[in-house]
């Protein structure tokens, strides 16, 4: 009995700790702030500003709501934690609520500048040919199935499929607040080894395959970032993608190569070139964007070097399905012998991990 009231005064105490990181005065303005935005007659004229309003508008309320909820229902079993004859039954509501503590503490983890976003992942074949395109298409599945199991939706930008089978690379877009916080630790590369179903001998082969992880930016998120017009060297092709006959025919795919540094990104996923032409844009802001903060982060360290965030260099994990079932991440240690959940969407354990990792 002791051991429950102990937990309901721990749940109290960090809950407490939890308001003060998650700085809701600043959250509850900010909400008073987009309201004003949404109620603006002009707010549709940018209908892509105003779903992003909507949206960030549509977030902070619902996770305010839940802080609310949460507090209600921890000072409701505090005042309940006395009547000692009752607290048995409570066993079941605080395990709920212990759960539901433990994953907004994580959200105070999130602190960078723009964790709050949606993300823009990549994910690239490399060595281990037809076996690497198709572990890129097992990465995607991995990916999407834990967007979905967290309620983010999911729209793929740009895609090229593999000769054989799976992927040779492609780019999606994750729409759910602190998406970019939760997925950035995923860039890096990522290793399978298993028993090859290409192969007639079922040898045991190796794969590699590149994930890349940017925040959305609009213009307004990065005022020290001028993207000139004259820098751009704009190209159009007949996209290859599934996306009906409108982008079969007419040149609809966008591929855009930014001079000063080379950075190229292609967009062809939609059926019109004037919206590939702005997600082209979008993944080049992300892109000069990382490039600048990794460069910043090799001046603080004293290293010279290549643009190669995310790089073939980075393995950050390990699956292996043959001769023994394991998960592995090389950073944080963190593994498991069910490689099928994790492929699964199931890779909370290893989010966290990293998270806390980087505090």
């Amino acid at each position: 009995m002791q051991d429950l009231k102990e937990r309901v005064n721990d749940l109290f105490a960090r809950l407490q700790k939890l308001k003060e990181a998650f700085n809701l005065i600043e959250k509850n303005k900010k909400v008073e702030i987009l309201e004003a935005e949404s109620s603006d007659p002009n707010l549709w004229n940018n209908q892509d500003n105003a779903k992003k309003v909507l949206r960030e508008l549509s977030d902070l309320k619902k996770e305010l709501s839940e802080v609310d909820d949460l507090t209600g229902t921890i000072s409701t079993l505090k005042e309940l934690s006395d009547e000692s004859a009752i607290m048995p039954d409570l066993e079941k509501e605080i395990v709920g609520v212990e759960k539901k503590l433990h994953e907004f503490e994580l959200k105070s983890f999130l602190s960078g500048q723009y964790d709050t976003k949606c993300a823009i992942v990549g994910i690239f074949a490399g060595q281990g040919g037809t076996e690497a395109m198709d572990w890129t298409s097992m990465l995607l599945r991995m990916y999407l199935r834990f967007c979905e199991r967290r309620g983010w939706t999911t729209q793929i930008l740009d895609s090229t499929d593999g000769e054989e089978a799976g992927i040779k690379s492609i780019t999606f877009k994750v729409e759910g607040l602190y998406a970019y916080g939760y997925l950035k630790g995923e860039a890096g590369t990522h290793r399978l080894v298993r028993q090859s179903p290409f192969n007639a001998d079922k040898l045991r082969q190796t794969s590699f395959a590149l994930v890349e992880v940017l925040p959305e930016l609009g213009d307004t998120d990065l005022p020290d970032i001028e993207i000139k017009e004259e820098d751009l060297e704009w190209g159009f092709f007949r996209s290859s993608s599934k996306g009906g006959q409108n982008v079969q025919k007419v040149s609809t795919a966008v591929r855009l190569i930014h001079k000063p540094t080379g950075i190229a990104v292609t967009a062809q996923n939609e059926r019109f070139q004037a919206q590939n032409r702005k997600i082209a844009l979008d993944l080049l802001r992300g892109k000069l964007w990382l490039l600048k903060k990794t460069e910043e982060e090799n001046t603080r360290k004293g290293i010279k070097g290549d643009y190669r965030p995310a790089s073939w260099g980075t393995q950050i994990r390990s699956y292996v399905l043959h001769p023994y079932k394991m998960v592995k991440d090389l950073r944080t240690g963190v593994e498991t012998a069910n490689p099928d959940a994790v492929l699964d969407g199931e890779i909370d354990e290893f989010i966290e991990a990293e998270l806390k990792l980087k505090q």
